[in-house]
């Protein structure tokens, strides 16, 4: 089966009984607080327990609850001992402490938030202006925009309509685009943009899922990116003043250094998904799970110490390898 076949087989396709498109809740314009993608699967052929099996699973799950609120009590109460040690002492390492704590998806330990230079002051609000524009399909900047993008990614083929099943191709979830930044906004599309023209191989390798055993139902390319770009955006907690997570704190650092930091950042988080993607072996169903792995791994880079510029990153390597 072709790559083209594939995907759109996804399109086409019924899962649980449902078309592909009705996996979308359309009916959050602007208030998305989770991926787009679902993740829900087809439970028909799962066996029905027993009686017996749902009392031995209970007696399982709560000597397991038991046992880690049992560990979780111990390793709080070690870790304030050891916080009131080090920050009773006054000490440089008291100051730095914060910095060390994150969560398993999302940095959500507040920190003191940072002094800014007026060049990153500057940045910060541009991103931030960015971030705030909504998708209009009827503004003709935007539908420019749309029109630039295929270009880029099909440089020998006729642009479509605006409303065409052609759209799909590219991994959108209709024949009309517009219905799918929601949450995203138009700095996905730009994001897109960006990543097409500054590095076009990579682009063009992920959309046409040129790299490893694809699954049959691969993720929607398109689509998969505006779910990145709103990932970065809370991860990176842009849209409260200054950032004061771990992560957005860090980023902060690139932004410096940067000014298109953010649609670098972006272009190096879709390719570790991709690679996450390939390594998990996984499918459309478990895209939420690629998504939340993917945002701790980039959550780990940004922590690093000698970290202070996007090239810097570990996973920078994948762009220019």
């Amino acid at each position: 089966m072709t790559t083209r076949t594939m995907r759109r087989r996804l399109h086409h396709g019924d899962v649980d009984g449902k078309r592909h498109g009705e996996l979308f809740d359309s009916s959050e314009a602007d208030g998305l607080s989770e991926p787009l993608l679902g993740n829900r699967i087809d439970d028909s052929s799962v066996p029905v327990p027993t009686l017996e099996d749902i009392w031995d699973d209970d007696e399982r799950r709560k000597q397991h609850i038991h046992w880690t609120f049992v560990f979780s009590q111990l390793i709080a109460q070690w870790a304030q001992w050891l916080a009131n040690i080090v920050l009773g002492s006054g000490s440089f390492i008291a100051r730095l402490l914060p910095l060390s704590s994150t969560s398993q998806y999302g940095s959500n330990r507040k920190l003191l938030q940072p002094s800014l230079s007026p060049l990153q002051e500057a940045r910060l609000r541009d991103l931030q202006k960015r971030l705030g524009v909504p998708f209009d399909g009827s503004r003709a900047e935007h539908q420019d925009a749309l029109k630039k993008l295929w270009r880029l990614a099909y440089p020998d083929r006729e642009l479509p309509s605006l409303k065409s099943e052609l759209w799909k191709d590219m991994g959108w979830q209709g024949s009309d685009p517009s219905t799918d930044f929601r949450g995203g906004g138009f700095i996905s599309l730009e994001n897109l943009i960006f990543f097409a023209k500054k590095y076009p191989d990579s682009f063009q390798r992920l959309l046409n899922k040129r790299d490893g055993t694809r699954a049959e139902w691969e993720y929607p390319f398109a689509v998969a990116g505006v779910n990145i770009s709103f990932m970065l955006a809370q991860m990176l907690d842009l849209q409260t003043g200054k950032p004061s997570t771990l992560a957005g704190v860090r980023f902060l650092e690139l932004l410096a250094d940067d000014e298109m930091a953010f649609d670098n950042l972006y272009c190096i988080v879709f390719l570790m998904m991709d690679a996450q993607w390939l390594a998990k072996r996984a499918s459309y169903m478990e895209f939420n799970d690629v998504l939340k792995s993917t945002r701790t791994q980039i959550e780990r880079e940004l922590s690093l110490e000698d970290v202070y510029t996007v090239k810097d990153l570990p996973a920078y390597n994948m762009l220019t390898g």
